[in-house]
């Protein structure tokens, strides 16, 4: 049994149970798609069985954590400092920006928005790299998606 303090042992259980509630989430969204379709797994065949893995392992290491055994190395587990929290606020942020802009602005706008706001709140400088990088990201994620696997995304008013 490892002797580690009651605190590590709190973020420990709190990070778990918070990974089991968005794996159960996405095991019940993706339930309400089709698991099965005429040319074999459908639409919500793949999220289904990643959130039901991903939930039971969470519960597993839950349980663990409970019986006072160590998870991983045994590395003492902190609360982000105050810029690793920072950086953890941007990123749910960019999700939630994500999930509100997708429809009016659409794929590529969006995705370059959030992917130069990104890598300027993780610490990239160079506008120059940013900019690349986003235009990169956006258009050619947009290309292979929309083109070539023929995923129907949302284009902005723009038609961009």
């Amino acid at each position: 049994m490892s002797s580690q303090s009651a605190s590590h042992r709190v973020v420990e259980r709190a990070v778990l149970a918070c990974l089991c509630a968005v794996f159960a989430a996405a095991t019940g969204i993706a339930y309400t798609y089709s698991l099965k379709d005429d040319l074999g797994p459908g639409a919500g065949f793949f999220p289904f069985w990643l959130g039901l893995i991903g939930a039971v392992l969470s519960l597993v290491l839950l349980a663990r954590s409970w019986r006072g055994r160590t998870i991983g190395d045994g590395a003492e587990a902190r609360w982000p400092d105050r810029p690793g929290a920072l950086r953890a606020v941007a990123l749910l942020g960019s999700l939630v920006a994500s999930a509100l802009l997708l429809a009016p602005v659409g794929f590529r706008l969006t995705a370059f928005v959030v992917t130069a706001a990104l890598l300027v709140a993780l610490g990239v400088r160079r506008p120059v790299v940013i900019v690349a990088f986003a235009l990169a990201a956006s258009f050619g994620l947009f290309h292979v998606f929309y083109y070539w696997l023929k995923v129907p995304l949302p284009i902005g008013p723009f038609g961009v």
